[in-house]
């Protein structure tokens, strides 16, 4: 199935309404239907990562929770010293499928410099 855009997709950010009109169009069904499954899609993925789990989509990446220490971390105002406890946050890691999908940006050579006589 083709995706057909209003916008190239890349080097721009893309809000929810986007890929709900996005797959709407691809899916050939309402807005409405295509927001509740993606909310439906996004809604099982963090509740099952909030719970401890994993989530992996084939040629996609995984979603899973990581752990952070407890550190000191400094007020940006004060400079003073405060401690910052112990969290949870989830994390994404792009599959090799993925990553081969994203456009590469040519490497541009550096000019050289002048000779100076």
């Amino acid at each position: 199935m083709a995706l057909s855009h209003r916008r190239p997709l890349l080097a721009e950010n893309l809000s929810k309404a986007e890929i709900v009109d996005v797959v709407a169009k691809a899916a050939d069904i309402t807005k409405t239907a295509a927001a509740t499954a993606i909310n439906c899609v996004l809604e099982t993925i963090a509740t099952h990562v909030n719970k401890g789990g994993k989530v992996a989509l084939v040629g996609f990446g995984t979603f899973s929770q990581k752990s952070r220490k407890a550190r000191t971390g400094r007020n940006p105002q004060t400079g003073e010293p405060i401690k910052i406890a112990a969290s949870k946050s989830m994390s994404f890691k792009a599959s090799k499928a993925a990553k081969a999908a994203k456009p590469k940006a040519k490497a541009t050579k550096p000019a050289k410099a002048a000779k100076k006589k």
